[in-house]
């Protein structure tokens, strides 16, 4: 099988230290271990340790057919959101509700103590949004398009990279979010978060903390995904791809990417 002639390697990019495993074609595992942090030597670490493995020059293309697999994990995003290096992140809500990510729950690490200290954000603008869908799904106000789009227009003219929106009750009855979200779209934001996509929960609190977290970590994670499948001329490959490459079938190409999930299952890098 073509595959069997192929290299595949393994790698923990960490905040550090990359470690690179390689198996070559004949089934010797190869490694490297570099600082995953180096501008000066090299782009990306990972890549660097691909070609050094390879015996490529830096920079040099990795030719097609060569590579069969790369499965990378990566704390960028851990990272990212430990140094609050993410993007800047616009919280769209509705109207009345712009402080109840800031208040949040009961849960208090020391319940007697005297001088609170709330948890950071990581947006660092809010709009209010007039509408209201209730419950049972009935609208209480009707969506506001006209102000919506000036006001996500005058944003995105002031900076805003990313947009989290996170509506009463939208788990459920999302077309008001889907709207405002085909807006943001038009006004120019390249990441837009909606809670009902990120994580359908009933509670306000939690959808929008994750939906925020997302909004704000994705760009920085999609940068570095789209460099690296760049450099290592990777496939964007969809489940049916994937699924005909583990089973054994050829897919013309590349390098298939994967990136290991929180859950520890691989993904596809698209």
């Amino acid at each position: 099988m073509a595959n069997a002639a192929m290299w595949r390697f393994w790698i923990d990019r960490g905040g550090t230290f990359t470690d690179v495993v390689g198996c070559d074609p004949q089934g010797r595992l190869h490694v490297r271990k570099l600082l995953s942090e180096n501008p000066a030597a090299y782009t990306d670490a990972a890549v660097a340790g691909v070609r050094a493995l390879l015996k490529l020059e830096d920079g040099a293309p990795i030719p097609r057919g060569l590579v069969h697999s790369v499965k990378m994990g990566t704390t960028v995003a851990t990272n990212a959101l430990l140094e609050r290096m993410g993007a800047r992140t616009l919280l769209v809500t509705t109207r009345g509700f712009r402080d109840a990510l800031e208040i949040g729950n009961q849960a208090r690490p020391d319940i007697f103590a005297r001088n609170i200290i709330k948890p950071e954000q990581l947006y660092t603008g809010v709009i209010e949004i007039d509408e209201r869908v209730r419950a049972d799904g009935g609208i209480e106000h009707a969506l506001d398009e006209t102000a919506a789009r000036a006001a996500l227009s005058q944003a995105h003219s002031r900076g805003y990279e990313a947009i989290a929106i996170v509506f009463m009750h939208a788990w459920r009855w999302p077309k008001h979010e889907q709207r405002v979200a085909a807006l943001a779209r038009e006004a120019g934001f390249t990441q837009v978060s909606t809670s009902h996509e990120t994580i359908a929960l009933v509670k306000f609190v939690p959808r929008g903390d994750t939906t925020v977290a997302d909004a704000y970590l994705t760009p920085i994670l999609r940068r570095y995904v789209d460099q690296v499948a760049q450099e290592l001329g990777a496939q964007e490959l969809g489940a049916q791809e994937l699924g005909a490459q583990e089973l054994g079938a050829e897919v013309d190409g590349g390098p298939r990417l994967l990136f290991m999930s929180s859950a520890g299952g691989l993904s596809s890098a698209r």
